[in-house]
């Protein structure tokens, strides 16, 4: 991160490197811990929910950042800080009306499909304005930013595209006149060119955990 920075001419402190820990178990995220990593990205709710009770007190800040289904919602709302992949409204609808009003407003990010690849989730740029803008008036939320996601194996040309079009998206948005100021975008494999293209955020499990356990 601190190389794909200078080359940037970034100031390795404006990124915030998030930690994936899906498939991890509580005693491995204990360890991150100890080396000073604080922030941790889960995709499955029941999986996430039962480490975030077990480490509960530890100091850990937890974002979700897989697909999130309108029945699963209650659970992110009162477990988590952040939440990086809305695309739909009645999701974000359901968050904020879940959130407990002892909490702090849900931090949310809009995952955008920005690369041609059906497995990976995202509005549609087009219909990305008025999402945000109604993400916006939800009370209970607080709207940061932009998430994007690439197809595996997209070499670097690819990624710089895709990247520099959900920072346009995200220039745009601000121009609007939306408080923007989160770009979540960067993996393991592709993290150089998110860096390059301004990403706040980028969310790293491979290259700090190793390859995790078969999904179930």
């Amino acid at each position: 991160m601190e190389q794909a920075a200078l080359r940037a001419g970034r100031d390795v402190r404006s990124v915030t490197l998030l930690a994936v820990s899906k498939g991890q178990p509580p005693a491995r995220i204990r360890d991150a811990m100890a080396l000073g990593l604080t922030r941790f990205g889960e995709n499955y709710v029941a999986e996430a929910v039962e480490k975030i009770r077990e480490l509960e007190g530890a100091g850990a800040e937890w974002h979700f950042i897989g697909r999130l289904q309108a029945n699963k919602t209650r659970q992110v709302a009162e477990h988590f800080s952040w939440v990086h992949s809305i695309d739909r409204l009645r999701v974000a609808e359901r968050l904020s009306e879940q959130r407990p009003r002892h909490a702090p407003p849900l931090n949310v990010c809009v995952q955008v499909h920005v690369a041609p690849d059906p497995d990976k989730g995202g509005v549609l740029p087009e219909e990305l304005p008025a999402l945000l803008a109604a993400i916006s008036a939800l009370p209970r939320l607080a709207l940061r930013g932009l998430m994007g996601m690439l197809p595996y194996g997209a070499d670097a040309p690819a990624q710089h595209a895709a990247f520099a079009r959900l920072r346009g998206l995200a220039d745009a948005a601000r121009t609007a006149g939306l408080p923007l100021d989160t770009l979540s975008m960067g993996m393991s494999d592709d993290l150089d060119a998110a860096i390059a293209e301004g990403a706040t955020i980028v969310r790293i499990g491979t290259a700090l955990f190793g390859p995790r356990r078969p999904e179930r």
